[in-house]
């Protein structure tokens, strides 16, 4: 039985569990062997629990409370009083007899014998009142079989002493040598053994009558607890047959509302399908028209001499002046956006069923954007390609969003933060354009005259590019930190929080964008260098050889010619474009 492993008892928790045998150990069924007792009071045997610890814890079989042991064995303490019960149990069952009439009678019949603890014999009832009664036994003190004192009990194990004397200090009997060792200011707390057993008797009956009002406690909490079990199986069969009702109205509803909402966006996508595919079919006629205007440009240029140019060159550019400046739709006439406010019809079908208040459309529909973006900030520049499952506006549509709410006039921070962003925008954009204005020249000279102007453009084109990245990286961290303050202000201000979201959002977008286009001109630059370092050196070469040979033929020339100036060569780069 050591070792093995018991699952706590299933009727533990049943009144009539209660009224087990108090020797009988709860884990083997039987009666107490070593008793040890644990730290929540649960008693069971050493061959029960030798085995169970675990990092020096004992887990209660019974209550699943752990207990601190130690030592070789790790078992708890002896339990000494049951260690006691036990031992008076096993000599109950033995037989003794009458030391005066020889009459023999088993030790658990309490009633029909008596025990001398002067004499250190037992008496049978009849003894007891004949040969005891006598004036010469007067002395001796005879109590019941059960409560004989034993030796041991007797005798202090230190001194071999008869015990005569019990301290309230510190709990224990005393013999004679052990009283004169003690000191004197613990005398004081020192009685006689008949005093104290009177004493612990009445505070033992007080302790008994507290126990006695806590078992009837438990026994009440037992019954209210059962009570409250029953209550409880019986309302999750109501809560749920409640639950399983009204998420079947709240299907059919939503079933319903469902319908409707999908046709209502079916219907907003044709319609705007048609004006954009109107449109479309619009740019589409035009770019052709551009396309053979652009084509007659170049094949102008390329055969018109001078005097044809200017006989109907003014009038191609009054032609394309007229192309420009007839009214195209360039931009969409209205937005992409499908918004049926089904969050708020969804809501609006449930509110008789969830008994919800009535709510404004656009507060709910401001609340759900705000939780919404709350907890999901923007990715941080690295992160690019995650930003697909985000919805942005582009950026004409950011701008205008802008002006709009700054025409509502007031003066909030999110109105201060798109003015100084609005600037730095411009400028950041601007930069951005005159370094790919600059990259987009150098790569025609390399692809169409294989030569270049200014070779140190380059590296002056990538260290700016280096430094814009740094001021956007700088600009995109400046709108970062205001996240926090902005959203405890879209927080307050639920009904302007949607279309701000989506300027801040567009805003982030835009940086992002810009920094993409950064990115790509940057790799485009580091790509390019190279060969215009390689186009360099040539150049460098081509122009010392053709200057040495300019010297040469200049030489023979004036040798030949000795009357005549020396031929001014032609400066390099002119003879390499010729």
């Amino acid at each position: 039985m050591s070792g093995d492993i018991f699952s706590p008892l299933d009727n533990l928790y049943d009144l009539d569990s209660a009224n087990c045998h108090p020797l009988v150990c709860h884990l083997c069924q039987e009666q107490y062997e070593h008793p040890c007792l644990l730290d929540c009071y649960h008693t069971f045997c050493a061959s029960c629990l030798r085995g169970r610890a675990v990092d020096s814890r004992l887990t209660c079989p019974l209550c699943g409370h752990q207990s601190v042991v130690k030592g070789i064995n790790a078992l708890p303490p002896e339990d000494r009083l049951l260690k006691f019960l036990v031992d008076s149990s096993a000599d109950s069952e033995e037989t003794v007899q009458c030391a005066n009439c020889d009459l023999e009678c088993k030790k658990q019949d309490v009633d029909a014998m008596y025990y001398c603890n002067t004499c250190c014999q037992p008496l049978c009832r009849d003894c007891r009142e004949t040969t005891h009664k006598a004036k010469m036994f007067s002395c001796h003190e005879i109590v019941s079989l059960a409560k004989r004192t034993k030796e041991a009990h007797k005798k202090c194990a230190l001194h071999e002493e008869l015990y005569i004397m019990f301290s309230t200090e510190k709990k224990s009997m005393l013999c004679i040598n052990c009283f004169r060792d003690t000191q004197v200011e613990s005398r004081a707390h020192c009685i006689d053994i008949e005093t104290a057993y009177i004493q612990g008797c009445e505070k033992l009956d007080q302790a008994v009558l507290a126990v006695k009002e806590l078992q009837t406690s438990a026994r009440e909490a037992i019954i209210l607890l059962k009570a409250m079990i029953g209550e409880v199986r019986a309302n999750v069969d109501e809560e749920e047959s409640a639950i399983c009702t009204l998420f079947n109205n709240m299907q059919e509803r939503l079933a319903e509302r469902k319908k409707i909402l999908l046709k209502a966006a079916q219907s907003q996508h044709e319609e705007k399908e048609r004006a954009f595919k109107e449109q479309l079919s619009h740019l589409a006629a035009l770019l052709p028209t551009l396309q053979v205007h652009l084509v007659t440009c170049s094949a102008f240029l390329s055969s018109a001499n001078k005097f044809e140019f200017l006989d109907m060159g003014y009038q191609l550019m009054e032609r394309l002046k007229k192309i420009v400046k007839l009214p195209h739709r360039l931009k969409p006439a209205q937005s992409s956006k499908i918004n049926t406010e089904y969050r708020s019809e969804f809501a609006r079908c449930l509110e008789p069923l969830l008994l919800l208040g009535q709510r404004r459309s656009l507060s709910t529909t401001g609340i759900y954007l705000f939780k919404q973006t709350k907890y999901c900030h923007s990715p941080a520049m690295s992160d690019l390609s995650l930003c697909s499952s985000v919805v942005h506006r582009p950026t004409s549509h950011r701008y205008i969003s802008t002006k709009v709410l700054l025409a509502e006039g007031g003066e909030t921070p999110f109105m201060e933060h798109c003015c100084n962003y609005e600037n730095s925008y411009r400028t950041l954009q601007t930069e951005i354009q005159k370094l790919k204005d600059q990259v987009q020249e150098i790569h025609r000279d390399l692809t169409k005259h294989h030569s270049l102007s200014k070779p140190d453009t380059m590296n002056e084109i990538l260290e700016r590019s280096i430094q814009v990245d740094r001021q956007i990286s700088s600009e995109y961290s400046s709108v970062e930190l205001m996240r926090a303050m902005f959203e405890e202000i879209w927080e307050e201000t639920l009904q302007r929080v949607a279309n701000e979201q989506e300027i801040y959002e567009a805003q982030i977008h835009d940086l992002l964008q810009l920094k993409q286009e950064n990115s790509y001109l940057t790799t485009i630059s580091r790509q390019i260098g190279p060969y215009i370092r390689s186009i360099a050196k040539v150049k460098e070469r081509l122009e010392h050889r053709y200057w040495r040979h300019l010297v040469a033929v200049g030489g023979d020339l004036w040798d030949a010619h000795p009357g005549h100036e020396a031929p001014v060569p032609p400066h390099p780069k002119d003879a390499l474009l010729g």
